[in-house]
């Protein structure tokens, strides 16, 4: 397994949480998500958190494709952001599993 390295930060902060993890195998792919997180009465709708969460990795997608370009780095922003629209309009797989 190739598995990514966790953020110093992440390493730094006992309260941190893993939110998300995605993987491709067996040519679909395959995610483990922390749902709930926000279920205790912390004030945070947790659709809209998770809206943030996918938008910040859009955002360090685009700027790690492109660090030294902005204008690349904003047109691969864009293209993100149409594909993510297209694929929620009219999904080319189907998103199926289970909850572990």
């Amino acid at each position: 397994m190739n598995e990514r390295p966790i953020p110093p930060a992440a390493l730094r902060d006992a309260a941190s949480v893993e939110m998300l993890r995605v993987w491709v195998a067996e040519k679909q792919l395959h995610c483990s998500l922390k749902i709930g997180m926000y279920r205790d009465g912390v004030g945070i709708d947790e659709e809209s958190a998770w809206g943030t969460i996918l938008a910040d990795a859009a955002r360090h997608i685009s700027r790690a494709l492109h660090p030294e370009d902005a204008e690349a780095e904003e047109a691969a922003l864009e293209k993100i952001r149409h594909r993510l629209n297209e694929e929620l309009a009219a999904p080319t797989s189907d998103a199926k599993g289970r909850l572990l």
